[in-house]
């Protein structure tokens, strides 16, 4: 087959667009030069790679395949060009990072320094709930993930960098806002407002009610820390969130830490990427950067100053 490496590039645009509107976008291309050199790659395949259901793409299994060879050889290319520049003494690339959302509050912190110290690198960072990220680390999309929660069935390269204490809020004016210390079942008639199921910060607080033999009255399900903070601020309930969403602060913005037995809940950051991928010369860098400045953050979230 006579498959360009910049067909390739527009297939794998059309697999993670969805559309070919959208992939003529992404590679900057008119969509009737996109649909000419897709019905060229489906001749060249001589099967159907993909259907369309309204105007989305749905990729066959012929499709995905594709996609999946696409992404590979298009991420050796990407490495090798990397390598290149090593051996050359540049300091420049690509670099692909997948994190939860919670990680928000401190990877653009850690990002700021790498990006000062290597300007020329372009760095593509994906904010997504814990599914979304994992299913980017299945695919293998990204150089790197950061998470509270890896999965345990896939076979990775894992660090610990950052602890991830998780802390139990509550409205600042609430009554037990004033209280020097408290358990469970001082909070047995409270309202709780979680994060949506499968995140991380759901699994962990999940998994410490259920040891403790505590219940919580749960009022809402929400996908989104800052919607949580604002929800608890406005007296609806009560809340575990990672201290990194307060900044390491016990009171932040109308809502406030409760001193509860039991908390704050351990947890820890991971960096993670599939096992057998060889880590790019920039996701290397990267990498021992992130583990360099962790324990910075980790101070200043612990005094309350981040």
């Amino acid at each position: 087959m006579n498959i360009t490496f910049r067909q390739l590039r527009l297939f794998l645009a059309l697999a993670e667009q969805g559309s070919v509107s959208a992939a003529a976008r992404a590679m900057h291309v008119t969509q009737p030069t996109a649909s000419m050199q897709l019905r060229e790659i489906q001749e060249a395949a001589g099967l159907p790679l993909y259907t369309l259901v309204g105007r989305r793409v749905q990729l066959t299994e012929a499709g995905e395949a594709l996609a999946a060879t696409a992404r590979r050889m298009l991420d050796e290319w990407v490495d090798w060009e990397q390598q290149l520049a090593a051996w050359k003494g540049l300091a420049s690339g690509r670099l692909r990072v997948a994190v939860v959302s919670t990680a928000k509050y401190f990877v653009p912190r850690l990002l700021g320094g790498f990006c000062a110290q290597y300007p020329d690198i372009d760095i593509r960072l994906e904010v997504l709930n814990r599914d979304g990220v994992v299913q980017r680390l299945r695919e293998q999309r990204d150089d790197l993930a950061i998470m509270s929660m890896p999965p345990a069935d896939l076979a990775l390269d894992d660090a610990v960098f950052l602890p991830n204490p998780l802390v139990l809020i509550a409205p600042a004016d609430h009554p037990l806002a004033q209280a020097p210390a408290l358990t469970l079942d001082d909070l047995a008639g409270e309202r709780f407002i979680l994060r949506e199921r499968g995140s991380g910060t759901r699994m962990a607080a999940d998994a410490h009610f259920r040891a403790a033999g505590f219940r919580p009255q749960l009022r809402l399900e929400l996908g989104s820390n800052e919607a949580i903070k604002e929800a608890v601020a406005g007296g609806l309930g009560l809340s575990v969130l990672s201290a990194h969403t307060l900044h390491g602060r016990a009171r932040e913005h109308g809502v406030q830490v409760l001193p509860v037995a039991g908390f704050p809940i351990p947890g820890q950051w991971h960096v993670v990427h599939r096992q057998g991928r060889a880590l790019s010369p920039v996701a290397r860098v990267f990498r021992a950067h992130l583990l360099a400045q962790a324990a910075r953050v980790a101070a200043e979230v612990a005094a309350g100053g981040g």
